[in-house]
């Protein structure tokens, strides 16, 4: 242990010992306390103190936060309680001491079960689309019995049948790993299954038959469970289309050697246990998955806010974007922000692309969020300010030409928001949310990608 040389003799006849790095810790043996020596103890104890308050401060309730004075402050306020418990100044310390302890520990919240009941709701539409889907992958292949391939493994011999005896047989593929297994072939894209000992089989996935029911398993996951994440495996259902020679490897400079596959046309794609989608070229899509057409009704029985009012407060719409995202409405979370930033292809992708973070956080990081109402700041970033000192001295004609002459006023407002995990323990510290407001209209979101 090093000790610093800067004043370090002096440190250690007042009793702080200091070294360097995060583990600093309060050596008891050297701070000793007589009659004589108590006043100076209580003036060393009350500047660690200070610090420590100054750092519960910074932390604005944050559970993990590194405080470097807590060790100096708690252990000499400990000694001198218990050298003299019926001094007022030591009984300030003392409580001074214990609300660090507190405010130091988090904010902690009594978890109120509508907090989570969008959990619930989400788990119970889940268990629906598992339902509908498992019948309906049942079906299929009920449906395809007759030209359905019973033994999918080896895969035939491409020198014992022929594509005219092969094309068109139906196929069910298990484990079939996206985007693991994904390459580019010289006449296509393709994910590859199986093994070259006993065959392999390319499923096709450049075209509508792929991608349509693909985006339709992800708009489920963005509209009904998250639980989902990303999929890895897959079951497929498909049609055997061709004979193709590629080399199933996904590397720039494809050294594989290659190999003679059957080519799979996709179907319909399943993920057991949540949902299946199928290709439908007739539909608003080229995919759907099983009972789309239902989302909207089974969801809007449980949400919370179905519109913005026109005169919304920015803590009352931070309020609406969070029970949005929680609930998963979709439209009222891009009701919230600002136009402005979801007027193209990119911002909107931006936009979906941020509504699956959020998505993500409500699911594993926290449940719900609070407003610090007392600490929102509104301020006018262009345009007359109605609540500006100036009025004082100018009448209401001196107003208005000043605000003719201004333009359209343009407002912005800072939210301060904190969340809890499921335990109610508060998550890191308060996050600041902007908004804007032009004119007579209402406030809208500009920082939608901030966390809560």
């Amino acid at each position: 242990m090093r000790i610093v040389a800067a004043a370090s003799m002096q440190a250690l006849r007042s009793g702080i010992l200091i070294q360097e790095g995060n583990d600093r810790m309060f050596d008891s043996s050297v701070f000793t306390i007589t009659e004589s020596n108590l006043d100076s103890r209580i003036t060393q104890a009350t500047h660690y103190l200070e610090e420590y308050e100054k750092e519960v401060a910074r932390a604005q309730g944050a559970a993990g936060y590194v405080f470097r004075n807590k060790e100096d402050a708690l252990g000499r306020i400990k000694m001198l309680v218990e050298f003299a418990p019926d001094n007022d100044r030591v009984k300030d310390l003392y409580a001074r001491a214990k609300a660090c302890v507190k405010g130091g520990a988090g904010n902690l919240t009594t978890v109120d079960p509508a907090m989570t009941v969008y959990l619930e709701n989400e788990e119970n539409l889940r268990r629906h689309f598992a339902e509908v889907s498992e019948k309906a992958w049942t079906d299929m292949l009920n449906a395809n019995a007759e030209n359905r391939l019973d033994k999918i493994y080896p895969v035939p011999d491409f020198n014992e049948y022929t594509l005219d005896d092969m094309k068109g047989r139906i196929v069910v593929l298990d484990n079939v790993r996206y985007p693991d297994n994904q390459f580019h072939g010289s006449v296509g894209e393709f994910i590859w299954c199986g093994t070259r000992s006993d065959g392999m089989y390319f499923i096709r996935i450049d075209g509508r038959a792929w991608l349509g029911p693909y985006e339709a398993v992800k708009r489920y996951r963005r509209q009904v469970d998250t639980t989902m994440n990303e999929v890895k495996e897959w079951t497929v259902i498909g049609r055997i289309s061709d004979l193709a020679m590629e080399s199933p490897d996904a590397s720039e400079n494809q050294i594989a050697p290659p190999v003679m596959a059957w080519e799979v046309e996709p179907i319909a794609l399943y993920v057991p246990g949540h949902i299946m989608a199928v290709y439908d070229k007739s539909g608003e899509h080229t995919g759907r998955f099983i009972d789309e057409d239902k989302v909207k009704d089974l969801k809007d029985a449980w949400y919370t806010v179905k519109e913005i009012p026109a005169d919304v407060t920015p803590e009352r719409l931070i309020e609406i974007f969070m029970y949005a995202i929680k609930e998963k409405n979709y439209d009222l979370f891009l009701e919230c922000i600002d136009p402005f930033r979801r007027e193209n292809p990119i911002q909107q992708s931006l936009v979906a692309y941020h509504w699956d973070l959020h998505q993500e956080r409500f699911h594993g990081e926290y449940i719900h969020a609070f407003i610090n109402s007392d600490k929102t700041v509104t301020k006018v970033l262009k345009g007359y300010d109605d609540n500006s000192i100036d009025n004082f001295f100018l009448d209401a004609e001196e107003q208005a030409q000043i605000k003719e002459a201004y333009g359209e006023k343009e407002e912005e407002a800072v939210v301060q928001t904190y969340a809890i995990d499921k335990n109610g323990k508060q998550i890191g510290s308060p996050v600041n949310h902007t908004l804007r407001r032009v004119g007579s209209g209402r406030w809208y979101i500009t920082s939608y990608e901030s966390r809560f």
